[in-house]
Order: C-alpha cells, then sequence, then structure tokens
C-alpha cells in the first residue's frame, strides 16, 4: 500500500447475509463514513472486456484513498448520448449508485433504488445510476426494466468519475450519499438495503434542515449501522 488513510478508525462489524456476511467498516473521524461489503470486482476496460468479467468478491480492507468531503466535478454520457454534468442536479441530495448489468448485486438494487426515487424525490433528494458498462448493453437493460431514475453511462470516465471519489480500484456496487450542499455525508461499498439507505436518509435529512452538523450526522450514520448490524446478528 502506497497511500493511507489518516486517522483512521478501524471498526469492524460483521453486516447483512449471505455473501456480505464477515464485512468490515472503516472511516476516518472527519471524513465522510465508509462502509464496506463484499462487492463484486470491476476490472478497467484495458484489463479485459466489460461484462466478460467472472463476478469475484474483493477482501474487505480499507481503501486506499480518501473519498473527498465534496462532491467532484465530472461528466458522463446521459440516455441520449449527450454529456452531462453531475453539477446539473445542485441544489439536491444525491443517491449516486455505481454499478453494471454484469453485476448481479446491482441488479438486485435496482428496485429500491427505484423506490428510493419515488419516495424522496419530493423532499430534494435524487437517485442517479452511474453504469460502468457498454452503453448499448446498459440501455437495453435501462429500457427492459423500465428504469425510472437518471442513468450516466461510461467506461474508463466512469471509472475515473469512481476514482473521483476515492476509489481507485473500483468494486460493484457503491453508492455515495451527499447532501443539498454536494458534501459526502456517506459512501456504502456493497449492495444496498431498506434499512440501511432508510437510516442514512433519515440522518441526511437532518443535515438538509439544518438540525444536525455533519460530523455529528457521519456519527450518527456509523453508530445506527452498528446497531442494525447487532440486531441482524
Amino acid at each position: 500500500m502506497t497511500r493511507r488513510w489518516p486517522r483512521v478508525i478501524g471498526a469492524a462489524l460483521t453486516v447483512m447475509v449471505g455473501v456480505w456476511a464477515g464485512a468490515r467498516v472503516y472511516l476516518s473521524r472527519d471524513a465522510s463514513p465508509i462502509y464496506r461489503g463484499s462487492p463484486v470486482g470491476a476490472a478497467k476496460p484495458s484489463e479485459t472486456t466489460l461484462g466478460e468479467l467472472a463476478p469475484r468478491f474483493a477482501e474487505a480492507m480499507p481503501l486506499r484513498a480518501k473519498i473527498p468531503d465534496r462532491l467532484p466535478e465530472f461528466s458522463l454520457q446521459g440516455r441520449d448520448g449527450k454529456p452531462v454534468s453531475i453539477k446539473a442536479w445542485a441544489g439536491r441530495s444525491l443517491v449516486i449508485n455505481f454499478w453494471a448489468t454484469w453485476c448481479a448485486p446491482c441488479r438486485r438494487e435496482i428496485p429500491l433504488l427505484e423506490s428510493l426515487q419515488r419516495a424522496w424525490a419530493d423532499r430534494g433528494v435524487t437517485v442517479i445510476g452511474i453504469a460502468v458498462d457498454h452503453r448499448d448493453q446498459v440501455l437495453a437493460y435501462a429500457d427492459e426494466l423500465k428504469i425510472a431514475y437518471p442513468l450516466l453511462i461510461g467506461e474508463q470516465d466512469a471509472l475515473d468519475a469512481a476514482a473521483a471519489f476515492g476509489v481507485a480500484d473500483p468494486a460493484l456496487p457503491f453508492t455515495v450519499f451527499t447532501d443539498r450542499r454536494g458534501e459526502v455525508v456517506a459512501l456504502y461499498m456493497g449492495e444496498l438495503h431498506r434499512a440501511q439507505t432508510d437510516l442514512i436518509l433519515s440522518v441526511l435529512q437532518q443535515v438538509n434542515q439544518d438540525q444536525v452538523a455533519l460530523p455529528d450526522a457521519r456519527h450518527a450514520i456509523e453508530q445506527g449501522l452498528q446497531r442494525l448490524t447487532q440486531s441482524a446478528g
């Protein structure tokens, strides 16, 4: 490892069930929490063709780069092929989900993401899917499932967007939660589940309403996820 997180708190957790069991939580005291399960490894296009990669599970370990405090600037193609800046949703909280059509946990998340978009759109939250995959495969799959939330699509440029969040060697899925000011509140590695997303979004809403400071919100998310883990165990 050439880089390490500053002031890392190792808070090992056993989370979720099945293939997500044995995951750990790693977070920085001042940075947004990172919750890591066992996501499916993604390869860069130069290494293998996207969609042909056999699923493999990454080891639970600290990420090697600190995620940014604020939403980084990047643009990717929308469904119509035109570039779309992530800043197009300025002023809204974002649930940014990195996924691929060949990733089974990613596919399982889609109904939950759809329900989040419906439930939270009127409260200033937008779900955005970033597909690290071939454009034609993404469009066909999105049409088949009738995905209603915004989609951004890319290959190397989508990997670059993942790297901008500090995930230089991406494993899918992972999801970034930002507040209305563009501050990164949490980054969740692995498959999302209802209880975890409801917890994160409820705390995020308190941040948006200036009811809780961001460091306290991050701590509340950490503690809340620990309680969910303990109750599930």
